[in-house]
C-alpha cells in the first residue's frame, strides 16, 4: 500500500484501503489466533507490561497505566470480565498501600519526594512495592485509575462498597493535598518533573468520571448517605474545575513554564481519546499538533528531543540502563540524541485512528474515515515480522528497528481500541 512501511507479509495481505465488518472479523480473528493481542494476566487479574519474563528493563513489572488501557481495551471489546478483574485487583493493591495516602493527605510525607507518592510500577504478582528508586510522582496513572473505575461502576459493571467508596474518597483528598492542578509530576514519560497538561487532564477527566457516578447512582446515596455523597460531589467538583482552569493556561501546549516548556506532546492525545476531557476545538488543535510535528514514516515521537530509545541505543547503554530512572539527570541520556533520530512510539496510531472515527460517526465526513483507516492500517504496519506488537521502532545503523520491549501490552491494547472503534464505524 502506497507509503506504508509493512514489516509483516501476514498482515500485509489483510490490509485494506476500506474495510467491512467481514474484513475486520477476518483481521481480529487472526490478530488473536496467532498472537498478536494476546494478554496473558497474572494470578491477580493483573498484566505486566511485557510477557517475555524478567528482562533487565524491568517490564515484567505491574504499571497501573498500561493495566488501565489493557482494561479499557476489553471493556470496549466485549470483555467486561477482564476489565473488571483489572479495576479490583488495582483497588486491592491501593487499598494495602493507603498509608501512602494517609501520609501525603496528612502531611507526614514529603510529597517532594518521588518514592513518597503512591507508587505506580509495582510487583503486580505480590501486589507489593518495589524497592528501587523510581519517578513515582505520576498522576495521570491515578488518575487513569479513577477514570477507569467510576466509568465502569457507573454503567452497573459491579457495585461500589463501603471500602470502594472510602478509596475514592482517599483519592480526592490526595490529589487535593498535592494541588494536582498545579503540582510537578514526571506524568507519562515518567521523566522530569514538571506542570504538565497530559496529567492534569487525565486527573480532571478522572474528577468528572466520578462526579458523574456519584451524581447518577442512586444506590450509593440509598447505601452512604446523601450528607456523605454529597460532601465527595462538592469536593469532586471543586478539584474538577480546578483542573479545567489550568488546563485552560496551558492548552495546546503540554508545558508552559519557564525552563521546563515543551509546546508538543503526544501524550496529550489521550485527553482526546479515551479521556476526552477537552472539547471539539481543542481535540482538534492537539490532533493537528501531533499530526504536523511528533508523526514520523514509522509511528509517532513522544516529544521532540526524545532522547529514550534515540539512534543506536543498544550501543550506547548496557541493557541495565537502557529503561532505567533518569528523571533526576535527563541531561545525561539527552546527550545521547542526534536531532531528529527520536523513536517512534506505536501506541499512538491506533489513538488517532480512534478519534477519526468517533469524528466520522459526528460529522460523516469521508475525510475522517479516510484517515480512520490510514491510521489502523499504519498501526498494523507496525507489527512486527514475528507477529508482534513493539513499544517503539528507533534507528539502529541507519534502520527503524523495533526497541526490546516487545510485545509491549499497552501497544496491543491500543491496536484493539482502534480495531475495535474501526468496527463501531463499519456497524454504523
Amino acid at each position: 500500500m502506497s507509503g506504508l512501511i509493512t514489516h509483516s507479509a501476514e498482515i500485509e495481505r489483510l490490509i485494506r484501503t476500506r474495510y467491512g465488518r467481514d474484513d475486520l472479523d477476518r483481521l481480529e480473528a487472526f490478530l488473536i489466533e496467532r498472537g498478536v493481542l494476546r494478554f496473558r494476566s497474572l494470578e491477580t487479574g493483573l498484566y505486566p507490561a511485557v510477557q517475555t519474563g524478567a528482562t533487565a528493563s524491568g517490564y515484567q513489572n505491574v504499571w497501573v497505566r498500561d493495566n488501565v488501557f489493557v482494561a479499557y481495551a476489553h471493556a470496549e471489546n466485549g470483555r467486561l470480565d477482564v476489565a473488571v478483574a483489572v479495576v479490583r485487583a488495582l483497588s486491592t493493591y491501593f487499598s494495602k498501600h493507603l498509608f501512602r495516602f494517609d501520609a501525603i493527605i496528612s502531611g507526614t510525607a514529603d510529597r517532594n519526594d518521588p518514592m513518597q507518592r503512591v507508587n505506580v510500577r509495582f510487583d503486580g504478582g505480590a501486589l507489593k512495592e518495589l524497592p528501587q528508586k523510581w519517578a513515582h510522582a505520576q498522576n495521570d496513572a491515578l488518575g487513569y485509575f479513577v477514570w477507569l473505575f467510576c466509568t465502569l461502576a457507573a454503567k452497573g459493571a459491579f457495585a461500589v462498597s463501603g471500602e470502594d467508596l472510602a478509596l475514592l474518597e482517599r483519592f480526592l483528598a490526595y490529589f487535593q493535598a498535592i494541588r494536582f492542578w498545579q503540582d510537578e509530576d514526571s506524568g507519562h514519560w515518567e521523566e522530569t518533573r514538571k506542570v504538565e497538561a497530559s496529567s492534569i487532564g487525565v486527573v480532571t477527566g478522572g474528577l468528572n468520571a466520578l462526579e458523574i457516578l456519584l451524581r447518577t447512582v442512586d444506590a450509593l446515596r440509598e447505601t452512604f448517605g446523601s450528607t456523605r455523597i454529597e460532601k465527595a460531589i462538592r469536593l469532586a467538583a471543586e478539584l474538577h474545575e480546578r483542573g479545567k482552569h489550568a488546563l485552560a493556561d496551558i492548552l495546546p501546549a503540554e508545558c508552559v513554564q519557564p525552563g521546563k516548556g515543551r509546546r508538543y506532546d503526544a501524550a496529550l492525545l489521550f485527553l482526546v481519546f479515551p479521556i476526552r476531557a477537552v472539547d471539539q476545538a481543542m481535540a482538534d488543535e492537539i490532533v493537528n499538533d501531533v499530526v504536523g510535528h511528533l508523526q514520523g514514516e514509522v509511528g509517532v515521537r513522544r516529544y521532540i528531543g526524545d532522547s529514550y530509545w534515540c539512534a543506536d541505543y543498544r550501543e550506547l547503554l548496557s541493557p541495565q540502563a537502557r529503561s532505567s530512572d533518569f528523571s533526576d539527570d535527563m541531561e545525561r541520556r539527552d546527550r545521547l540524541l542526534k536531532p531528529g533520530q527520536e523513536a517512534q512510539w506505536c501506541i499512538f496510531d491506533p489513538i488517532l485512528s480512534a478519534i477519526h472515527g468517533d469524528r466520522h460517526r459526528r460529522s460523516d465526513d469521508a475525510s475522517d474515515l479516510d484517515k480512520q483507516v490510514h491510521y489502523l492500517n499504519r498501526s498494523l504496519a507496525q507489527v512486527t515480522d514475528t507477529l508482534q506488537c513493539p513499544e517503539a521502532y528507533f534507528l539502529e545503523r541507519g534502520r527503524y528497528t523495533p526497541n526490546d520491549n516487545v510485545p509491549l501490552l499497552w501497544t496491543e491494547a491500543n491496536l484493539w481500541l482502534g480495531l475495535s472503534a474501526a468496527k463501531r464505524t463499519a456497524r454504523e
